[in-house]
């Protein structure tokens, strides 16, 4: 099939007649000669820019690509040259390996796991206080790998190898200036900090939560626990007063590091009083526009001015985080991380993100979500540079920050950038600095991808899925192979996966099972069954369940399905249906309700649907009701999670055991949605 444009079609898209009439016959040339790879390299280097209209863009990509077998998923929008890809770390462990090809890379690291993690971790540089005698034990199954044998670390050490002088944390207040905090000052403010706890009366092994948004002094906070020995309990600073109160029950955590409030889009939004609403304990309290409790702390009062503090030794399991993440029960699951995990993050940072010492690493996150000690360790144990914005990511400032950060690598989630498409917001800035994104947190779409990709001039976007319980991915993407839009191109390195059907067997679609063992796994929940949450009735020993769907394509590729059980993916935050039934189900005039999450046809984040059954003997205006719902789940669980439809119906589908069948209801939102308005 021959491939033109016409004038039209481009004037259409936004572009000035004279630039159309200008560029037409060049691409019309690259279209009608060219493989459609090639094609649309040229057409990137020389055509497309990131100011210009994106559907002109979009246009170019659909046509060169108008022959693409569907069934291969979307076409690479970005391919590697031979001097991008020797420059990358992975092509570093190649050639210490006398690898030819990434396939036999990966195949080597999922083989002889025992050696990567061990060529991993002295290529990291990870500073031991007393040797291993054995990189893994596994005498007691894959369930229980023991690593580093008889070691004793501080994983909060190897934050520090970079040199003193070296930006650790680049930041800007919303509408303030750009700071910067050297590696030599963030290790001090971490010792102060450990100083702080000791003098405190704290002792290695107790729980210290963080209620705080990811600031240069939480980065601090976060390290200085960990250099003491204690255990960080990461909170989100968006949760309501009772979700707090139950995540410091669960971690029985002893003190709590918070700040007065919150600034986002010039509004104060208070975070102390939360904390207080939540019975916490001893607070330790960063800002000056509140008055404490009997018995807490400012920031100023606690820190101690002795800048000097050896790093406390810990065995290998040692705890250093705790953790949540939500499973099918309103209960969320608590998740230690060890001395260990962080390994994992720095190992995926290395060679999937291609992390480098030169590099800005910016993820708009906070120590609530896996990201933000992600975000710490990927960066800090690389020696590399972390951008923190201190205002709302869905902003022109936050855009505006990544350019004048200079930031080298940019982390999102799916939904922040189907705001920046919609609103135009990112419109005539210089993302040119970025080597590479990558996504997580939520499926994304080809579109907003693609968009994503177009900002900085096509560069690659590495599609990175995981959880708390891995420690990062288990499917990722790399900087050595071609960039399709929304999709992964490999197993993590160090791990593999197999993908069943319903029936046990071998598929290309189903459910992914992780094959264990790895570091960055865990061994342990504190309030839940470990063994039953992930090894139970799987089909093989050490075959480990995630709770993912995923898809193989023929070109080897793979596309997220989304998830296998009732936890929902909102915003990138995982919640159970229980959860958001349980508030529900409480309003008034709600007899029965269901949470369900729909999956968009065209991709992207999960939308949050509500099933309701009403009392008989009351009337309501649907839109009333569901602002009410709204409310209720932003006052008492998250304000994040947006109610996208509301649902009424006569009597919800049961099973004979009488438990709701949300796929049943998935599947009718599905098949009423062509006819059925959303609201």
């Amino acid at each position: 099939m021959t491939k033109q444009l016409s004038l039209e079609q481009i004037i259409s898209c936004g572009i000035a007649k004279e630039t159309a009439v200008a560029m037409l016959p060049q691409i019309n040339q690259w279209l009608s000669s060219l493989p459609a790879s090639e094609c649309w390299q040229y057409l990137t280097h020389h055509i497309l820019k990131p100011d210009q209209p994106f559907n002109f863009h979009e246009l170019l990509y659909k046509t060169t690509f108008a022959d693409w077998k569907t069934s291969q998923g979307p076409p690479p929008a970005w391919f590697p040259t031979d001097e991008q890809i020797q420059a990358t770390n992975i092509a570093a462990l190649m050639k210490h390996l006398k690898v030819n090809s990434y396939a036999e890379l990966h195949a080597w690291s999922a083989e002889h796991r025992r050696e990567f993690w061990e060529m991993m971790i002295q290529r990291l540089g990870i500073r031991l206080q007393k040797p291993y005698s054995e990189i893994v034990d596994l005498s007691q199954g894959v369930e229980s790998p023991q690593w580093l044998v008889d070691a004793r670390l501080n994983i909060a050490e190897s934050c520090f190898l970079a040199d003193e002088n070296a930006i650790a944390i680049i930041f800007q207040e919303e509408g303030g200036a750009l700071t910067t905090l050297t590696y030599g000052e963030l290790h001090s403010l971490t010792n102060r900090v450990a100083n702080g706890l000791v003098n405190a009366g704290f002792v290695p092994g107790d729980a210290i939560a963080i209620a705080m948004p990811m600031t240069a002094e939480s980065v601090a906070i976060y390290l200085g626990i960990v250099k003491a020995g204690c255990v960080v309990v990461s909170i989100a600073d968006s949760f309501a007063a009772a979700e707090i109160a139950m995540r410091l029950h669960l971690s029985e955590a002893k003190a709590i590091f918070t700040q007065d409030y919150i600034w986002r889009c010039g509004k104060q939004l208070p975070l102390y009083s939360k904390v207080v609403d939540a019975n916490a304990p001893q607070a330790i309290v960063l800002g000056h526009s509140v008055e404490l409790r009997s018995g807490d702390l400012t920031w100023k009062e606690f820190l101690s001015n002795n800048e000097q503090f050896d790093a406390v030794p810990a065995h290998p399991a040692a705890h250093t985080n705790i953790l949540f993440s939500s499973g099918t029960t309103g209960v969320p699951k608590a998740i230690p991380w060890t001395q260990t995990t962080p390994i994992k993050c720095a190992v995926d940072g290395h060679l999937h993100q291609d992390i480098h010492p030169s590099d800005v690493v910016a993820w708009p996150t906070n120590l609530g979500w896996m990201m933000g000690p992600w975000l710490i360790y990927a960066s800090l144990v690389n020696r590399a540079t972390i951008a923190l914005y201190y205002g709302t990511p869905t902003e022109r400032g936050f855009g505006e920050f990544i350019q004048d950060a200079r930031v080298t690598m940019l982390g999102v989630v799916p939904s922040l950038v189907s705001v920046w498409k919609t609103t135009a917001c990112m419109q005539g800035l210089d993302w040119s600095n970025i080597k590479a994104f990558s996504s997580t947190g939520e499926c994304s779409n080809q579109q907003d991808m693609l968009f994503l990709m177009s900002k900085a001039g096509y560069k690659p976007i590495v599609e990175y899925c995981g959880g708390t319980e891995i420690g990062g991915a288990y499917i990722t993407s790399t900087l050595v192979q071609a960039s399709a839009p929304s999709t992964f191109t490999t197993p993590t390195l160090g791990l593999d996966f197999v993908i069943i059907d319903e029936e046990g067997h071998p598929a290309d679609k189903g459910e992914v099972l992780i094959v264990s063992p790895s570091i960055g796994l865990s061994t342990e929940l504190l309030n839940k069954n470990h063994h039953q949450v992930y090894f139970a009735n799987t089909p093989g020993s050490s075959l480990r369940r995630h709770g993912d769907q995923i898809e193989r394509l023929s070109n080897g590729y793979y596309r997220a399905q989304g998830r296998v059980d009732d936890t929902m993916n909102l915003g990138g935050i995982k919640v159970s249906s229980v959860e958001i039934e349980q508030i529900v189900n409480s309003v008034e005039g709600i007899s029965e309700a269901v949470a369900i999450a729909y999956s968009p046809p065209e991709g992207g984040p999960s939308q949050l649907v509500i099933y309701a059954v009403l009392e008989t003997h009351l009337q309501h205006d649907k839109e009333v009701l569901k602002t009410f719902l709204q409310t209720a789940i932003r006052q008492r669980l998250n304000p994040l999670f947006k109610i996208q439809d509301l649902v009424i119906i006569d009597t919800l589908p049961r099973t004979a055991s009488n438990k709701v069948m949300r796929r049943v209801l998935r599947e009718h939102y599905q098949a009423i949605l062509p006819s059925y308005k959303l609201v």
